[in-house]
C-alpha cells in the first residue's frame, strides 16, 4: 500500500484522534474501566503491555482493568504526538510524569478505525530513570 504524503496527518484525523486520545487520558485519571475497555478493540489478538503487566486478547485487559485501583498520583503529558495514515489508522504516543515516581514515562497507541469506530489495538507503557542533564536522544541511564 501506498499512501501519498496529503494522506499522512490530515488535520481532521489528528483532530479526531487527539480528542479521543485526551478521551482516553480522563479516564484513565479517572480509573473509569468500562470506559478504558471501551477505547480499545474487542479481539484476541489486542495487546498491551504495561508497566508491570501484559494484556494479550481483550478478555485479558477487561479482568486487569478490574484489579486496578484508582491512581494516587497525578500524570502530566508531554511531547504528545499523533500522526495518522489516512483516515482509519494512527500512532498517538507521548512521555508523561507521574507525581509518584522520578521515572520518566513512555506510552505508545496504535489506533484503528474499524466498524464500530476508532479502537486501541495495541498498547505500550514504560517507565525508566532519565537523566535530565543528558543531550537529547541519550540512552535512559
Amino acid at each position: 500500500m501506498t499512501l501519498p504524503p496529503d494522506q499522512v496527518n490530515r488535520p481532521d484525523v489528528v483532530a479526531e484522534l487527539t480528542a479521543l486520545f485526551l478521551d482516553y487520558e480522563a479516564a484513565l485519571m479517572a480509573n473509569d474501566a468500562d470506559a478504558l475497555n471501551g477505547y480499545f478493540w474487542q479481539h484476541d489478538a489486542v495487546t498491551r503491555y504495561g508497566i508491570a503487566d501484559t494484556q494479550k486478547g481483550h478478555a485479558a485487559l477487561v479482568a486487569y482493568r478490574a484489579s486496578v485501583p484508582a491512581p494516587d498520583f497525578t500524570r502530566a503529558l508531554h511531547d504528545v504526538r499523533i500522526t495518522t495514515f489516512g483516515a482509519d489508522m494512527a500512532v498517538a504516543m507521548c512521555e508523561f510524569r507521574r507525581s509518584d515516581t522520578p521515572l520518566h514515562g513512555f506510552q505508545t497507541q496504535t489506533w484503528v478505525r474499524l466498524p464500530s469506530g476508532w479502537k486501541i489495538v495495541s498498547a505500550h507503557v514504560s517507565m525508566v530513570p532519565l537523566d535530565k542533564s543528558a543531550p537529547p536522544g541519550s540512552p535512559p541511564r
